[in-house]
């Protein structure tokens, strides 16, 4: 019971900051696994279907750490969040790319990119909310 209040009061204090949260480290996290790798690519001669793996690696990387600092271990919406913030990661990052490479986006890419990151996001979700909490 006491528990249930304490969730109560901790929700209404963090309203929409875990979003915000868990966007931002997202973010930083693809922009520190970008800059490490342009080195790594630069010193060496890496054909371009494993420059695409990596890509969507450092995605799916991104998502999960993104939820990892959103989601708290054991909350109940862990899974709903975590897809929205998968969600929204790649729609931040499909647009920018869009607006960086001047090139024209397909709606398939954008819709797989959407199912990639709401799947990454829901699985990090389901990982994050099992966790037990930390003591």
């Amino acid at each position: 019971m006491a528990q249930q209040a304490m969730r109560k009061i901790k929700r209404k204090k963090e309203s929409g900051t875990w979003l915000i949260r868990g966007i931002f480290a997202a973010v930083g996290v693809t922009l520190a696994a970008v800059v490490v790798f342009a080195v790594v690519i630069g010193l060496t001669n890496l054909d371009d279907t494993v420059i695409r793996i990596i890509n969507q690696v450092i995605k799916v990387g991104a998502v999960f750490a993104g939820v990892y600092a959103a989601v708290p271990r054991a909350s109940e919406h862990a899974i709903a969040r975590g897809a929205v913030i998968g969600l929204l990661y790649m729609a931040v990052g499909v647009a920018v790319y869009a607006l960086l490479s001047g090139t024209p986006i397909t709606f398939t890419s954008v819709l797989l990119d959407a199912l990639m990151g709401v799947a990454a996001g829901g699985l990090s979700g389901m990982i994050i909310g099992s966790m037990n909490p930390s003591k």
